[in-house]
């Protein structure tokens, strides 16, 4: 497929105080991303999602660049490694290597299982390697932690 794939957006539901969390989501499966969309609702964190679904259009949303010149600033990225356009792990070197993006924590999820894989992710610091099928009690535990995180950054002491 050569046509531009679309941002959709959705609100998480559940109690946080503050804003809700911006959440990217890069993943070419419409179903994976369900999946991951119904745990982030079923875990009841309060976040807004944009999917992409092409690694080359990730990196210009995340740079906001032409048409994503307004985009938000990711609080969290989940990354798939499969992708057109640009694989995972090039946008994840394009991640590291811009001051502007690096401190953004990004958790891979993907169906690949190669050590490779595992350990160049490693060498770019995801926070998270999860392989498919996801647990959904793991990835919700780290999605959960790094809301804590967050939320803690978030928060000024008087």
């Amino acid at each position: 497929m050569n046509s531009p794939s679309a941002a959709m957006t959705s609100t998480g539901t559940g109690e946080t105080v503050g804003r809700p969390m911006e959440i990217l989501l890069v993943e070419d499966s419409l179903v994976d991303a369900r999946l991951t969309m119904g745990a982030l609702r079923q875990g009841q964190l309060q976040h807004r999602l944009t999917m992409m679904r092409r690694g080359d259009e990730a990196v210009q949303f995340l740079r906001r660049e032409a048409q994503y010149a307004k985009a938000p600033r990711p609080d969290l990225v989940l990354l798939d490694l499969l992708l057109p356009g640009k694989n995972g792990i090039e946008v994840l070197q394009d991640i590291r290597e811009d001051e502007s993006l690096q401190d953004i924590p990004v958790v891979v999820l993907t169906s690949s299982e190669t050590s490779e894989d595992r350990c160049r992710c490693e060498e770019l610091s995801v926070q998270s390697y999860i392989t498919k099928p996801v647990n959904l009690q793991k990835f919700l535990a780290v999605v959960k932690e790094l809301k804590r995180d967050w939320l803690a950054k978030d928060i000024a002491l008087p």
